[in-house]
């Protein structure tokens, strides 16, 4: 019964991931000088560039999730977009105790996308993509 379910399955997974990075993406465009000042409250260097470039990951990944195209590429870049960017910013561990819950939560609901993204990479877009199209599935 579940390989009969593996298609809309995994067309779910690759909508609902999509959906958390898409509208972020275009946040950053839209917001971009906000997206600046939050990277360069962290400190990391070249935050400018450094937008652009979670903007672009954001959008083109998302959309490539929405579509299937190029997905196990797409799910690994975003993978290690989103486990990266959890250490800069969930920092929980550095703030005091009274402060950690939430960034706690995000931190670790950041691991488990991570994870989500990681067997998309490994397992594929399934049937319902481009990329399935293209290899007869």
């Amino acid at each position: 019964m579940l390989t009969s379910l593996q298609n809309p399955l995994a067309l779910a997974s690759r909508l609902l991931l999509a959906a958390l990075f898409l509208p972020a993406g275009i946040s950053k465009i839209t917001g971009f000088a906000g997206t600046v000042g939050y990277i360069t409250s962290v400190g990391l260097p070249m935050p400018t560039v450094a937008a652009a470039l979670a903007a672009a990951v954001e959008v083109l990944g998302g959309l490539a999730l929405i579509f299937g195209f190029g997905t196990r590429f797409a799910a690994l870049a975003l993978a290690f977009f989103t486990l990266v960017a959890s250490f800069f910013f969930h920092a929980f561990w550095d703030l005091p105790a009274d402060k950690q819950m939430m960034q706690q939560l995000m931190f670790f609901k950041n691991v488990g996308v991570t994870g989500g993204l990681l067997a998309l990479a490994a397992f594929g877009a399934g049937g319902w993509s481009v990329d399935g199209r293209q290899s007869g599935r």
